[in-house]
């Protein structure tokens, strides 16, 4: 069962602000969001919130910060492909929009305390992807190795450069990235994600493995997963097909019998192998 929004409605959307607006490419953007009297959203890695421009519509986005790094705001990465993600790109700070949420199932990361955690997020993945890693990383004590494979298209597509240039200087984190094609500036990997693979061991007993990213891509990546050894259901992926009302009512997100707004979008691989296809 999903947890319980912390907003007044699950229906209603709460009038919130954009308190900071931070440009990563040319088509995404980060929104630092602000809740009346400095009220948390009370999310947890994974959760995602509807959010809604008057006159305009409403559309569901996944939190990319970590509950960790709350602070009595939230952060969402946003890339403009339809009309309120576009309307949203036109906005400036102080601007007002509306929220519910969250919703869905985030990733249990108690349960995955004193695992290695294997990351393998790509492209716009990494945003709800990051939620999770943060709040591992805040809480780094508590887990085993942590291993990141994040792949992108061209170098101008990747997200969070500071955080990846970060994560790639910690000594307690395994980094490697790779573009599917290299500009003339780029020195690093080139190559889809699943060519990172060669680059790494694991202990698969002892992983859990989160990929996150588009749909063509889990097929491989899965492959990836399984052919080193791990456990069907220490493979954890996040999902969203077609999300529209984030309360189980509309039926556009259903794949099978699973509603990815309620039972999701993040889904242990063992549960839904069956309609993986569907997609």
């Amino acid at each position: 069962m999903s947890p319980i929004p912390t907003m007044e409605s699950i229906y209603v959307p709460t009038q919130a602000w954009i308190a900071k607006i931070q440009t990563l490419s040319a088509m995404e953007k980060v929104f630092t969001i602000e809740l009346p009297r400095g009220q948390s959203l009370g999310h947890k890695p994974g959760q995602f919130v509807e959010v809604s421009l008057f006159g305009i519509g409403e559309a569901p986005i996944s939190i990319s910060s970590s509950p960790s790094r709350s602070n009595g705001k939230f952060e969402l990465c946003v890339r403009q492909v339809g009309d309120v993600t576009k309307a949203m790109h036109n906005l400036a700070e102080g601007a007002q929009i509306g929220v519910r949420g969250p919703f869905g199932s985030g990733f249990p990361v108690e349960q995955f305390e004193g695992k290695d955690i294997l990351f393998a997020p790509g492209g716009l993945g990494l945003a709800p992807a990051r939620s999770v890693i943060n709040q591992i990383l805040d809480n780094r004590k508590k887990y085993g190795r942590v291993i990141i494979l994040y792949g992108a298209t061209t170098p101008a597509g990747l997200l969070f450069k500071d955080e990846l240039q970060d994560w790639g200087k910690r000594s307690d984190i395994e980094f490697h990235v790779t573009v599917d094609r290299a500009d003339k500036d780029w020195i690093g990997h080139v190559g889809v994600i699943t060519t990172l693979f060669p680059k790494i061991t694991v202990n698969a007993r002892k992983t859990v493995a989160i990929t996150i990213g588009p749909p063509v891509m889990y097929r491989f990546v899965l492959m990836e997963l399984l052919g080193k050894g791990i456990p069907e259901d220490q493979i954890w992926v996040s999902l969203e097909r077609r999300m529209k009302c984030g309360v189980g009512k509309c039926g556009h997100c259903q794949i099978d019998h699973y509603y990815c707004c309620q039972d999701g979008p993040s889904f242990n691989y063992a549960q839904i192998k069956g309609v993986m296809e569907a997609i």
